[in-house]
């Protein structure tokens, strides 16, 4: 009895140090950010002086928030180089895909309960509260996260200075045309086959993924790039490939071949800053 009444008091001292102790505030890797909207979550960089840039961090399907922040490799290297990491949280059971995995809004045919360029926005505004420059923004996402990137980029390309969506572009029916401009970083995985390059039904066939190929070209059209061929073509070590249209009217499209799969590939994000801070550094000149 003696050692039950031990216990006993010691769990409703711990219950009462959890009710007592202090909510850590929005800007802290375990803290959650509330807008009108729904959830996110901010980690700031660990020495910043005034406002600083952000990866704002789409997850995939069934992915979480909470999942993006446990990245400490990401967090890690975004902080070293002054960056804050923005990771919005999907909702749960969003559209009529069935089941409570967090989803976004991707313009698929199927009805959603949130406008999720809205809650963005609503995402950044609150953001800005905390110290990151939305001017310096760079929209990234993976799988289902990066076809809503797309979507953004198609659709609200003010929403962020660029775009870096891996493995996931446009689902049908494809977008009739996209404004503008935009700069657009492109990844995809050669081996992928969970959203492959030309895309796959799922869901018993209701839903269907968009062919990589022809997002593009939806995208080059828009920004009145000079030819369907790239401008420009690399091969890098690891058998990565870049396509570069570089001469459109308005903005630029860059494309990343690897030859793995469905799977955000070693080496992307330092590849994706460098290409976003040229672009901070064009609108410098």
């Amino acid at each position: 009895m003696a050692r039950l009444t031990i216990a006993s008091l010691a769990l409703g001292a711990a219950f009462l140090v959890a009710l007592t102790a202090p909510a850590q505030a929005c800007g802290t890797p375990d803290s959650i950010c509330t807008v009108a909207s729904g959830e996110y979550r901010l980690a700031m960089p660990e020495n910043r002086g005034g406002t600083v840039p952000a990866v704002v961090f789409l997850h995939g399907w069934g992915g979480s928030a909470r999942g993006t922040m446990r990245n400490r490799a990401m967090m890690k290297l975004l902080s070293a180089r002054g960056y804050a990491l923005i990771a919005p949280e999907g909702l749960p059971g969003h559209g009529n895909h069935g089941g409570k995995q967090k989803n976004w809004s991707v313009r698929d045919g199927a009805t959603y309960k949130r406008d999720d360029i809205a809650f963005l926005r609503e995402v950044l505004a609150d953001a800005a509260t905390h110290g990151v420059d939305t001017d310096r923004v760079l929209l990234a996402g993976f799988s289902r996260g990066a076809s809503m990137v797309w979507d953004v980029a198609c659709h609200a390309p003010d929403l962020a200075r660029a775009y870096a969506p891996v493995s996931g572009a446009f689902w049908l029916p494809l977008p009739k045309g996209c404004a503008g401009p935009v700069d657009l970083f492109h990844t995809h995985g050669w081996a992928d086959r969970v959203v492959p390059l030309e895309g796959r039904s799922v869901a018993g066939g209701r839903l269907t993924q968009g062919d990589t190929f022809a997002s593009l070209a939806i995208l080059r059209a828009a920004l009145g790039c000079r030819q369907r061929m790239p401008d420009r073509t690399e091969t890098l070590p690891g058998t990565i490939l870049l396509r570069h249209w570089e001469s459109c009217k308005s903005g630029r499209i860059d494309l990343m071949l690897h030859p793995g799969g469905h799977r955000v590939p070693k080496g992307w994000l330092p590849r994706a800053l460098d290409w976003f801070e040229a672009r901070l550094a064009e609108d410098a000149t």
